[in-house]
């Protein structure tokens, strides 16, 4: 069975195993989202059939999960209610949106918000462009941390020790050929993020594209997300996208940070 471990700084005490295991049903779909057999369920969640058969009927009963192919299951649209609940009530989220749409039709291009979370970040808004992939076009996407320009423009405002461990922690797996995996070229990312106040890549996270991202800050000054603008190499020279537009991501960063 798979061991779930607790978040540093819970009390392992009134840590929930059922709860735990519950959750585990649900990011069974995570890798392969279509519909899967009990079999399937138990052995991606660890747990035996017995209990991802009880689980599994609890989560179709409240709609988390509903009845899919085959006589299996799948997810269920429940779970939208979820994250519509968290992006209302992300106060980022809504200051952020107003100004996202308003930088969208400034650059014409493809604008991101993602959100820090360690070794990963999410995407929490996406504006699309007159180009894109299905992928691109989600919220609720995550991407390592080191492969992507905010999760890089976030580690510029973090202490060496701190980006150490994360790299440390990180599966540092290419999401493309030309993904950056080595943790000395990352530093080197790093570095020219703090210098420029925005880091950029080309082609690490999707062929084709050109990304490039400032981060926002909290009072404090720590990193809590990243404003993108992502264009196509078909269009853009590098240099020519970072001059023209790295500006505007930099201003729109800095609107949002420190509330």
């Amino acid at each position: 069975m798979k061991k779930t471990v607790p978040i540093a700084g819970i009390d392992e005490r009134l840590f929930l195993q059922s709860v735990a295991r519950a959750l585990d049903v649900l990011e069974a779909f995570a890798q392969n989202p279509r519909s899967k057999s009990l079999g399937e369920i138990a052995a991606a969640s660890g747990l035996n059939k017995s209990a991802a058969q009880r689980i599994g009927q609890t989560l179709l009963a409240r709609g988390y999960l509903e009845k899919g192919e085959g006589g299996g299951l799948t997810l269920g649209k429940r779970l939208l209610d979820r994250s519509f609940d968290y992006l209302r009530s992300n106060p980022l989220i809504e200051r952020a949106t107003p100004m996202l749409n308003e930088l969208r039709k400034r650059t014409g291009e493809r604008v991101d918000l993602s959100l820090f979370d360690d070794t990963s970040t999410i995407y929490a808004i996406r504006l699309q462009s007159k180009r894109e992939t299905f992928y691109a076009t989600l919220p609720g996407r995550r991407i390592p941390t080191f492969a992507s320009s905010g999760g890089r423009a976030c580690l510029a405002h973090l202490p060496d020790a701190q980006v150490d461990d994360i790299l440390a922690r990180s599966e540092r797996i290419p999401l493309t050929p030309k993904t950056l995996t080595e943790i000395p070229q990352i530093w080197e990312k790093i570095r020219e993020a703090r210098a420029n106040s925005y880091s950029h890549h080309a082609e690490e996270a999707l062929i084709g594209e050109v990304v490039l991202a400032a981060p926002v800050l909290d009072m404090d000054g720590k990193p809590i997300g990243a404003v993108h603008i992502a264009g196509s190499l078909s269009e853009w020279s590098i240099d020519d996208f970072r001059q023209r537009l790295a500006p505007l991501a930099v201003e729109a960063a800095r609107a949002l940070s420190g509330a």
